[in-house]
């Protein structure tokens, strides 16, 4: 059974406000891009090629003129709708049509990763079809996030949902890997008291359980959750030094299409031609010539 992927790019963005009172976080720019490109080149490069993208009834058209149904890129996107932001762990509710019996990776719509080998060090989590892999990242400000709570040996005892006294500084990050018991789990919870199927609570079961894997990124890796005026502005600032610098794309679902041969030389061109007049376009043109 493939593993499939569920983009959760939903919610408010409150904290982005006033940019965020028109138009869906996650189609903020992120330097030369949407930021939902972003998430969706994630899974691509875990060779996730059939995604759901669960966001607002008002941004769903939105999406579906940005990406289309991914087939341009050689994927698959399909589209649900979260009603209100009744928290992370209801996109399997949404999605359990879409996911059937198959394993999952959700990604939120806002976290972006990079780091030389990034997909090759989740080969073994994106193979796994047991239990649940989560990524924890030291972090300046872990009261922000689910934060993972370790005993004296180093093991993982609990993760608790943006706490006043944090236990560590690894906060768990939006990229979350589940069997597929992952939908009968989030039935049998019940909202908290913010009126939400916390995502906490649903790893927590997976701990119970000891089926709960976490891995732990290294200092070489980055990411980002752009939640905040702050982080979307580092974030953008990364991407531009980093593509600048090396002349590469960060977040590139026509190159990472591509190079995977999901899509043939005279799609990329036919793609690159109708963005020739942007920098992003000129890249695509260049990398074939390459």
């Amino acid at each position: 059974m493939k593993r499939k992927g569920i983009v959760l790019a939903g919610g408010n963005g409150t904290r982005l406000y006033p940019l965020t009172k028109a138009i869906n976080k996650q189609l903020l720019p992120v330097f030369d891009k949407p930021m939902i490109y972003y998430p969706i080149s994630t899974l691509m490069l875990l060779d996730i090629r059939d995604i759901l993208l669960i966001s607002r009834p008002q941004d769903l058209e939105t999406y579906k003129t940005l990406l289309g149904n991914g087939q341009q890129w050689g994927i698959s996107i399909s589209y649900s709708i979260q009603e209100s932001p009744n928290g992370l762990a209801e996109s399997f509710v949404i999605g359990k049509d879409f996911l059937k019996t198959d394993p999952s990776v959700l990604i939120l719509g806002d976290n972006i990763f990079y780091g030389d080998g990034f997909s090759s060090k989740l080969k073994d989590i994106n193979c796994s079809k047991i239990g649940s892999h989560i990524l924890g990242y030291p972090v300046k400000n872990p009261n922000r996030y689910g934060v993972i709570e370790f005993n004296k040996e180093g093991k993982v005892i609990g993760i608790e949902e943006k706490p006043k006294y944090p236990k560590s500084r690894y906060a768990v990050t939006g990229l979350y890997f589940y069997d597929n018991t992952v939908v009968d789990r989030v039935m049998s919870l019940s909202p908290s008291s913010r009126g939400e199927l916390e995502i906490t609570d649903l790893n927590n079961l997976y701990l119970k359980d000891n089926l709960l894997n976490v891995k732990l990124l290294s200092r070489g890796m980055a990411w980002f959750d752009t939640g905040t005026h702050e982080s979307l502005h580092e974030a953008s600032s990364f991407i531009r030094s980093v593509e600048h610098r090396q002349d590469m794309k960060i977040g590139c679902p026509e190159e990472i299409s591509w190079r995977k041969g999901w899509i043939s030389k005279e799609n990329l061109i036919n793609l690159a031609s109708s963005l020739k007049k942007s920098n992003y376009g000129e890249y695509l043109l260049r990398i074939i010539r390459t």
